[in-house]
């Protein structure tokens, strides 16, 4: 038997298993991501970026479409301030209230919740510095017309943006029902750019960055 069809039926049988398994042991074995810069990048809890890493095409979100002052790269932010437009043209109000970190502030913000909660939690709902989506500048968290982006889903903006965001390229990152998969609890404020192909085609078959990201990897080794 080939090296190649092992590897498809070692992979097979992974997905087989037990996915709380499959997804437990987060931050164990940890790989450095070498192309930070591709649109569908995948970062997570086993996957991080480099400490230094800056996006290189970083640029202002118009104030018309964000809270002071954000910033994404410069295809994101283009798609987002199209969507922000069209949203309010449709009577809807989608601001950004968070979009690039460094690495330092996603360290002081995770400290922050270890300090106040505990690293169990903080692991739940923050990012340790490095496995941020937000380092890559193609992450926002978003906000709707009740002004709070941790109840944007009881928000009227929430259903448009749920059903039309992929139209711009975004996709929600971490849905509900999928927390053992991703390895953050529902947040349906936080949105990534995965470019407008990509976006569709995880919308239409329901699945996360990480499935989408598997699919390919098993079709690329058929």
């Amino acid at each position: 038997m080939s090296k190649k069809y092992i590897i498809i039926i070692l992979f097979i049988l992974m997905l087989l298993r037990n996915d709380e398994t499959i997804f437990s042991k987060y931050y164990d074995h940890i790989t450095v991501i070498d192309n930070p810069a591709e649109i569908d990048v995948l970062v997570n809890k086993m996957y991080k970026l480099n400490s230094d890493y800056v996006p290189k095409n970083l640029s202002k979100i118009d104030t018309k479409y964000a809270y002071d002052d954000k910033y994404l790269i410069e295809e994101a932010k283009n798609s987002f301030e199209q969507l922000s437009k069209d949203a309010k043209i449709n009577g809807y109000n989608i601001i950004v209230v968070s979009a690039y970190r460094d690495y330092n502030y996603q360290d002081k913000l995770y400290q922050k919740y270890v300090n106040e909660k505990g690293i169990v939690y903080a692991d739940k709902c923050s990012a340790r510095p490095g496995h941020s989506e937000h380092q890559t500048g193609l992450s926002i968290d978003v906000m709707g017309s009740n002004n709070d982006y941790n109840i944007f889903d009881k928000s009227k903006e929430f259903k448009w943006m749920k059903d039309n965001a992929h139209k711009y390229g975004f996709i929600m990152r971490y849905p509900k029902n999928k927390e053992y998969i991703t390895g953050f609890k529902y947040e349906p404020w936080h949105y990534r750019y995965v470019g407008i192909n990509t976006a569709k085609k995880i919308y239409k078959n329901n699945i996360t960055l990480e499935e989408y990201k598997r699919r390919n990897w098993l079709i690329k080794y058929r």
